[in-house]
């Protein structure tokens, strides 16, 4: 965890909206750094854990902003941001002028365009800014945020970002960070639908699918990521590190994106598919490589389970 002396760099406290998965581990981490940190969540609850730590939780999202320096929207989709920043919630309209909003959700391509010109519109300094990685790097302060936004920002976000992850990419133009999280989620997105298939298959034809992730071990087809969620989908532990249901929301802003550029997306489109039905068995809340059970033709319904909603984002996120 990197500390600082003082908020004086960012000008003013952080208010970070949205409090699922990913938005509470941040705004604990810069807390816990020694910024001044608000809080706000749409539903009320997810304020509870906040009671009593050194951040203050506020009910209504403009107070949240109201004094803040930087604002930090992470929440589930882009529909959500904009309730949040510009309709309902109205978080836009108590921004001080020329504060820094770091829009860090997972958005399509167009509503992260969106957003840009609300803030150039009400004299804001807008990063779009997702992160790559998941519960456990968020939590860790490990992330990796991608960044896109002019030079002259940099000194006020990057003490925020180098609590929230372990390094940042910043890229050229406005919009970049978000193409380029929509391409990495489109690789996640085939591995882990193409992973699930294969420990499935190994399931039906009598291969003990533990002797796959040995086979592939230490080589060249080997990743971390393969070993862990091929162990979770052996296993069957799905605790949410990413909610499935997420990972069906980004698979269909990838094939959104691919839409104007021409590309055939067949392998995303069976993914999403792969996703849609394990949603419909009741692995929604589960974690992403719950698609396994979609794979191996699962016809049993989920138990409720409980599991919460990130707020934002990634495959990676």
């Amino acid at each position: 965890m990197i500390a600082v002396e003082s908020t004086s760099a960012t000008g003013g406290r952080v208010a970070v909206l949205g409090l699922g998965i990913m938005g509470s581990a941040m705004a604990r981490n810069l807390a816990a750094a020694g910024f001044g940190v608000n809080v706000w969540n749409r539903s009320d609850e997810r304020l509870q854990p906040f009671v009593g730590l050194d951040v203050v939780a506020c009910t209504d999202a403009q107070k949240a902003v109201a004094d803040a320096g930087v604002v930090i929207t992470m929440l589930a989709h882009g529909d959500a941001v904009e309730e949040v920043v510009n309709g309902r919630h109205g978080a836009i309209q108590a921004m001080p002028q020329g504060a820094l909003w770091l829009q860090m959700s997972t958005v399509g391509i167009d509503e992260q365009a969106h957003f840009g010109q609300l803030a150039d519109y009400r004299a804001l300094e807008f990063v779009d800014a997702p992160v790559l990685g998941t519960k456990g790097p968020a939590e860790a302060g490990e992330l990796l945020v991608l960044a896109a936004g002019p030079e002259s920002v940099r000194p006020r976000a990057d003490p925020i970002f180098n609590v929230i992850g372990r390094r940042t990419l910043w890229l050229e133009p406005r919009g970049a960070a978000t193409r380029l999280k929509l391409v990495f989620n489109s690789w996640v997105i085939n591995f882990i639908s193409s992973l699930a298939e294969t420990i499935a298959f190994a399931e039906g034809v009598g291969v003990d699918p533990h002797l796959f992730l040995e086979v592939i071990k230490g080589g060249a087809m080997d990743s971390p990521y393969a070993q862990m969620k091929g162990k979770l989908m052996i296993e069957e532990s799905f605790d949410p590190m990413f909610p499935l249901k997420w990972a069906h929301k980004d698979a269909n802003l990838v094939l959104k994106a691919a839409e104007p550029a021409g590309t055939r997306m067949e392998m995303t489109k069976r993914a999403r598919d792969q996703f849609e039905r394990a949603m419909e068995q009741g692995f929604g809340e589960r974690d992403m490589a719950a698609v396994f059970y979609a794979a191996r033709g699962e016809t049993t319904v989920a138990e409720e389970t409980g599991g919460e909603e990130p707020g934002a984002n990634q495959p990676g996120r």
